[in-house]
């Protein structure tokens, strides 16, 4: 199956400085989204970081025989280690970190997914919109707790506090499983400056009624910064045709 993609990041409304970080390999092998935090310096050098990390670890490993999870656990790791190593050599980021999502086409047209963090992975099928990914936030464990409900979540104070991170001594879990994919789907990679303000319904919209990728990715980022745009906003769209 054929893939055509496209991806745009924006500062938003608010916010001087861009700390997300997004690349798209120029043959549509692989996509990432990183959305830094710790200041504008650590939040922009941490995410930086963790996407070219990521990115060289793919490429280095993209014709080996190792298998593609393990080759996504590997890449997640060194993007954690070094940003470690920074914070050992510029203590006045030790605060940096940053989210990361990956989907990466390698075994056919079986791609895999990794992610830390509350970036997120969708898919379109049909009018149905999934979150593949899970989020990594305190609110969404007292979800998964009955604690709170989904309604109670999106409002919650604590809503952006991160139960996992790149850039963290103790990361322990790094989200790794491989998604379906069929002719007429659309997956969206996206930071939570654009789930901050628009809800499944409307980014299901705006991908179903736009055919072109790049379109549907300044569309989407627009209607983020017509709501209020708080924060930076990232997104990729890749049509699987």
């Amino acid at each position: 199956m054929k893939r055509y993609f496209a991806g745009m990041t924006d500062t938003g409304n608010v916010r001087n400085v861009n700390q997300d970080s997004y690349y798209i390999d120029p043959e549509g092998r692989f996509f990432i989204v990183a959305d830094g935090m710790g200041g504008h310096a650590g939040g922009q050098e941490a995410s930086l970081i963790a996407t070219k990390t990521i990115k060289e670890h793919i490429l280095k490993h993209w014709d080996s025989s190792k298998k593609s999870d393990s080759i996504l656990k590997e890449a997640f790791v060194a993007a954690n280690q070094a940003l470690l190593d920074d914070q050992d050599k510029h203590p006045e980021l030790r605060d940096m970190g940053t989210t990361g999502v990956v989907a990466l086409f390698r075994d056919q047209d079986s791609p895999w997914f990794a992610n830390v963090g509350d970036s997120r992975l969708y898919r379109l099928r049909g009018h149905q919109l999934e979150q593949i990914t899970e989020d990594q936030t305190w609110v969404a464990q007292a979800v998964k707790r009955n604690a709170l409900t989904q309604d109670e979540a999106r409002s919650h104070p604590w809503r952006h506090v991160l139960s996992q991170c790149l850039g963290r001594a103790d990361l322990s879990e790094i989200a790794i499983a491989q998604i379906d994919v069929q002719s007429g789907d659309r997956l969206l990679l996206c930071s939570d400056g654009l789930t901050e303000e628009l809800s499944d319904g409307i980014i299901a919209s705006h991908l179903k009624s736009i055919r072109a990728c790049d379109t549907a990715a300044t569309t989407l980022i627009k209607a983020a910064k017509d709501r209020e745009g708080k924060d930076n906003i990232t997104v990729i769209v890749i049509a699987i045709d």
